[in-house]
């Protein structure tokens, strides 16, 4: 499968060459032709997938042949996602793929003055990125109309749910016109999510990409041991390791984050925390600093964590062990992208012995343990089990059939895959 053979236009296919990518992921050429389609989507895949390019790009082509951007300032595509983070990342997606467009488009977000976004809506736009607690009140104030809406994507539905976020979801959908192409883009489809869908989607086309107890098979995946008190030690042991130039470290909350980061710092390690509670330019900073290499470790938690989007990261440590099983999928999907290689560590204490248990059987693997548990009145946990075969280790080495491109005409892992 090629981008070309999915009737992509040339504008289109040469944003997608000027970006480097060859290959469309599964989620991309499953989706776009659904979408160019004119149908409904529901698509099921976790982020790591493709999903923003699966929903973008048709979406950009869609509206561009319709030849009526910026002719009348009405907005006609509309963005609701979780984060602010990921907005942004959205936001740049849809700029790079219609970079050779007359596409006009406006994020907006929560946490900062709304007055550049006012200015940005007033001055016309085809294409809304939102958040749903600033869409809501830029709506109420009387800057906002969807009423034009032709297009609109629900993305990471089931992050809205656990955020607290479905109540403005709802609100939003009921001030949406009635005939529009909407896309439903969620990592899992617990009750309330399918209900959702059930009520926005008409005959939707469905996609189910990577399913959320399944790990990335280019991930190297193995645990310690460690006393709680014990973690920092660990951590700066592995920082020993002059091959890990960044790493992505994932705490339970906003307080362990700034501990562990105020620890690091302390130890002459250059980190910075991303959480709820750090305000949007703190955020934006400390993301830019990742990206760019100057900064070598990111402590976030699971929320912020949605919409961060490095290329080529090779390393994710789990500081403590998230208490959904899931979370555990989602967190070290940020590694291992496209055919990429990755390698996930993973801390786990005496009292988080549950939560291994727990991952361990969503993702029927036994993850590789590097030291025997040293805890008090401990006994080891039985290993993960397949259809009553001994579990797998999770320590597998493989690749993809997507995101490779062409270099001195030998195959070469993609920098870069259409996220």
């Amino acid at each position: 499968m090629t981008f070309q053979s999915l009737k992509l236009a040339d504008y289109i296919l040469k944003a997608i060459q000027e970006e480097g990518y060859e290959k469309p992921t599964p989620v991309q050429s499953e989706a776009i032709p659904i979408v160019l389609s004119g149908r409904d989507l529901l698509a099921c895949a976790q982020t790591g997938t493709g999903k923003t390019a699966a929903f973008a790009i048709p979406m950009i082509q869609l509206m561009q042949e319709s030849n009526q951007m910026g002719k009348q300032k009405r907005i006609r595509g509309l963005v609701v996602t979780p984060t602010r983070e990921l907005a942004i990342q959205i936001h740049e997606s849809f700029g790079a793929y219609g970079r050779h467009t007359g596409i006009k488009q406006a994020v907006i977000f929560g946490g900062v003055k709304q007055e550049s976004q006012v200015r940005a809506l007033k001055a016309g736009i085809d294409l809304l990125i939102a958040t749903p607690g600033r869409l809501l009140d830029l709506i109420q104030q009387g800057y906002i109309s969807l009423k034009d809406i032709e297009f609109f994507v629900l993305d990471e539905a089931d992050r809205m749910l656990d955020m607290g976020f479905i109540h403005d979801v709802k609100k939003i959908i009921k001030v949406l016109p009635q005939r529009k192409q909407s896309l439903f883009f969620s990592a899992t489809m617990p009750d309330e999510i399918t209900k959702l869908a059930n009520v926005l989607l008409y005959k939707p086309g469905k996609v189910e990409v990577t399913p959320v107890s399944s790990t990335a098979e280019t991930i190297n995946q193995k645990l310690y041991y460690v006393e709680k008190g014990e973690k920092n030690t660990q951590l700066l042991n592995i920082l020993d390791n002059k091959d890990i130039r960044s790493i992505l470290v994932f705490t339970r909350t906003k307080h362990g984050a700034d501990k562990v980061v105020k620890f690091l710092i302390k130890s002459n390690v250059k980190a910075m925390a991303i959480h709820g509670n750090k305000s949007q330019n703190a955020r934006q900073n400390a993301l830019n600093g990742f990206k760019d290499g100057s900064l070598r470790v990111l402590v976030a938690t699971d929320i912020a964590a949605r919409g961060i989007d490095v290329e080529e990261l090779e390393w994710v440590l789990n500081y403590e062990l998230p208490n959904i099983p899931e979370t555990y999928v989602h967190r070290i999907g940020r590694t291992g992208r496209a055919g990429n290689k990755g390698s996930a560590i993973s801390f786990c204490a005496e009292d988080e012995r549950p939560y291994l248990k727990s991952i361990e059987k969503l993702i029927r693997l036994s993850i590789p343990k590097l030291n025997q548990p040293s805890f008090s009145n401990t006994k080891p946990e039985p290993t993960a089990q397949r259809n009553d075969k001994p579990a797998q280790t999770a320590n597998r080495q493989g690749s993809s059939n997507y995101g490779y491109k062409k270099k001195n005409n030998k195959s070469s892992y993609n920098k870069r895959s259409a996220y």
